[in-house]
């Protein structure tokens, strides 16, 4: 299958290598000319514009599918804008990135006056997923969606050497156990996207407070016999092996423990993606309590004026899985 993959960069690009490994055709499209030159290189077909890049995915006879990989808001909807100025019935409109589900019910309505579909695809696995495989939450027409199936079928990780869940019924949908479901009309696919990040920060905090408080023990404020030198790395280390709080988290907080013990490298100044402030925002509408991901989200802007240990560890768990930088002092 042949598609127009816009946004080069962290997930992007590794995903445009990983479907070109699939055997799967990428036109490139990039306002950096240098990320589509180095993807041209891997094998990519090059184009300097979106009338070029429709132009070569229509090469094979098909209508052109575009994945947008930008971020959220105006960026997104400047380009899809544009894809839709030109668009002809058939074209399919991708956005891999993390935009807000209720933005994809506005885009798919307004394509759809054009007959052209629209889905949304809530993707997780940061920098790492050329190598273990993308997990996907999507959102769009179900045949549309059934269409695609190959390339989300390469993305995804696979089944692996997970373990079958116990009790789940024999015969059913397998798309989950590889990595990816279709979870309902426009603007699903992002919904479930921004609740798997609104947890995220849950259990990221939940890992930062207790690192806080196992390096806090050494303080001179507690009497001496109370006072432990803990070391955090391998306590970490440790953790990883048969604990029930044993996960990639946990494996990211560990790698960057053993590298610098004390995290001088991080600031501690913690970036937030939007994703939990719209968590907390439906879950008001929804009337559903969630104490753990509202304490999550405001210790991030907490970090941005008195910097912990425990926001050090934030900071080299986002840096771990995405390579997010922190936000400038």
């Amino acid at each position: 299958m042949r598609l127009v993959m816009i946004g080069l960069g962290r997930m992007g690009g590794n995903m445009a290598r990983r479907l070109m490994q699939a055997g799967h055709e990428i036109v490139a499209y990039d306002r950096d000319t240098d990320a589509v030159a180095k993807l041209a290189d891997a094998g990519a077909i090059a184009a300097a514009s979106l009338d070029e890049a429709r132009a070569r995915c229509q090469e094979g006879g098909a209508e052109a599918i575009w994945w947008v990989m930008l971020p959220h808001g105006a960026v997104t909807d400047g380009v899809i804008d544009q894809i839709a100025g030109g668009a002809s019935a058939g074209e399919v409109v991708i956005d891999g990135g993390n935009s807000f589900y209720k933005d994809d019910i506005r885009r798919a309505k307004a394509l759809a006056e054009k007959d052209v579909h629209y889905v949304d695809v809530g993707t997780s696995g940061g920098v790492w997923g050329l190598e273990r495989g993308y997990c996907m939450m999507i959102g769009g027409p179900d045949q549309v969606v059934r269409d695609l199936d190959p390339v989300f079928s390469a993305l995804a990780p696979g089944a692996g050497s997970i373990e079958r869940t116990r009790g789940r019924a024999e015969g059913i949908d397998d798309r989950a156990e590889r990595g990816y479901i279709h979870a309902g009309p426009a603007g699903a696919g992002h919904f479930v996207k921004m609740i798997h990040n609104g947890i995220e920060y849950g259990l990221m905090q939940a890992y930062a407070e207790g690192f806080d408080v196992l390096k806090g023990k050494a303080s001179e404020k507690l009497p001496e016999d109370e006072r432990y030198d803990l070391n955090l790395a391998d306590i970490a280390e440790v953790w990883r092996r048969g604990s029930v709080i044993s996960s990639w988290l946990l494996d990211l907080t560990a790698q960057a423990l053993a590298s610098d013990p004390h995290l001088e490298k991080f600031s501690g100044n913690v970036a937030d993606s939007g994703e939990g402030q719209w968590t907390i925002e439906a879950a008001m509408e929804e009337a559903v309590p969630v104490n753990v991901l509202t304490t999550a989200l405001f210790a991030r802007y907490r970090s941005r004026v008195e910097h912990t240990f425990g926001e050090k560890a934030l900071s080299a768990m986002r840096f771990g899985f995405g390579g997010h930088v922190e936000m400038p002092q």
